[in-house]
């Protein structure tokens, strides 16, 4: 029987106006479909207009300025919705779904589709099994005591995945999903046993005890930075006075 990190898989990834998922916007998106290990992949690319300027230092990251969005991106509403629509199939056709740092994109996207939508990710999804895989959660847990930093190029290169075209919404999505069945792989005994539908699961109290620690680092650091326990999608801010 395939395990099923050598199974069918999918990716997503964007880039964005920034880091913050309440306000910033998304400017590109990917999503990358593997039938299995080796299979070539089917990749699903879009650009956005965000409608609000890019900051210079967003640009610095991804390399896509104001000028080439207002010229060659879409309008943000069909774009959210097709990705909507897309992450649900995904769902529907039951594939595991890889996110590195998964509630940075797709609260970034709920919010989008919530901003131009009047809807959200989980409308979209409804009841289709969505599992999501991602790979900071899963090396924080299973090599939690290792020092340094866990970016997608830091477990890249840990792992032997290449990436081509870093900060580029397909390329990452691509090398999230080879990260996730590398790491699949090295930590088979612990993970063969374990469905993706109970990986979910277990991720999100993983993500949790992980928050917790560095939330107590941050304390005895003194610093007054929050990290949210929630996975793999933020909750909604309460609404304002």
């Amino acid at each position: 029987m395939t395990c099923w990190y050598e199974g069918p898989l999918a990716a997503f990834d964007t880039e964005t106006t920034g880091v913050d998922v309440e306000t910033d916007r998304i400017v590109s998106a990917a999503v990358v479909v593997q039938n299995g290990a080796g299979a070539r992949p089917r990749v699903t690319r879009w650009l956005v207009n965000p409608g609000v300027p890019v900051p210079q230092a967003a640009t610095a990251v991804h390399g896509l300025t104001q000028e080439h969005l207002e010229r060659n991106g879409r309008w943000p509403a069909p774009v959210m919705e097709e990705v909507g629509r897309e992450l649900a199939e995904q769902g529907a056709a039951g594939r595991p779904l890889v996110v590195m740092n998964a509630p940075f994109d797709l609260t970034l996207l709920d919010r989008e589709l919530r901003r131009h939508r009047a809807s959200s990710l989980a409308r979209y999804i409804e009841n289709r099994s969505l599992c999501v895989l991602d790979p900071r959660v899963l090396d924080r847990h299973l090599d939690r005591y290792r020092k340094g930093r866990r970016t997608l190029s830091d477990l890249c290169e840990l792992y032997g995945v290449e990436l081509s075209g870093a900060h580029d919404a397909a390329a990452d999505a691509q090398a999230a999903l080879d990260l996730v069945r590398a790491i699949g792989r090295r930590y088979a005994a612990r993970l063969d046993r374990l469905s993706p539908a109970e990986l979910h699961t277990l991720q999100a109290v993983w993500h949790a005890a992980q928050a917790r620690g560095l939330q107590a680092w941050f304390a005895r650091s003194g610093s007054p930075e929050a990290v949210d326990p929630a996975w793999p999608l933020r909750p909604d801010l309460p609404a304002a006075a």
